[in-house]
């Protein structure tokens, strides 16, 4: 289960990175109300999943996958820039949360 909290734990990241920027700066009520609520969801699935993974990998983990998912939140809904330095940036991110998945004890 500390996998899945992990996963779900990285996707509330996702949001409420989005609707942070969303918020314009804290300025529009409901984008701010929906990423505390979002942020508290993913603060609350991080501990559960740290309740059996270690910290150092759970939180690479739980940082890589906000990263990759905000970058693509970015691209694809946002119309954010893409290239090829930062496809390549977004790889090599995952590459490093699979090998640190791979070598977890857990």
């Amino acid at each position: 289960m500390a996998w899945i909290f992990l996963f779900f734990a990285g996707l509330f990241e996702v949001v409420w990175s989005y609707f942070m920027k969303q918020s314009q700066g804290f300025t529009l009520l409901v984008p701010s109300i929906l990423m505390v609520v979002s942020m508290i969801a993913s603060f609350w699935l991080l501990s559960l999943s740290l309740k059996a993974l270690p910290l150092s990998t759970a939180y690479t983990i739980w940082t890589g996958i906000g990263a990759v998912g905000a970058f693509l939140v970015g691209i694809t809904v946002l119309g954010e820039q893409v290239n090829a330095g930062r496809v390549i940036a977004a790889l090599l991110i995952v590459s490093g949360l699979l090998l640190m998945k791979m070598s977890s004890p857990n």
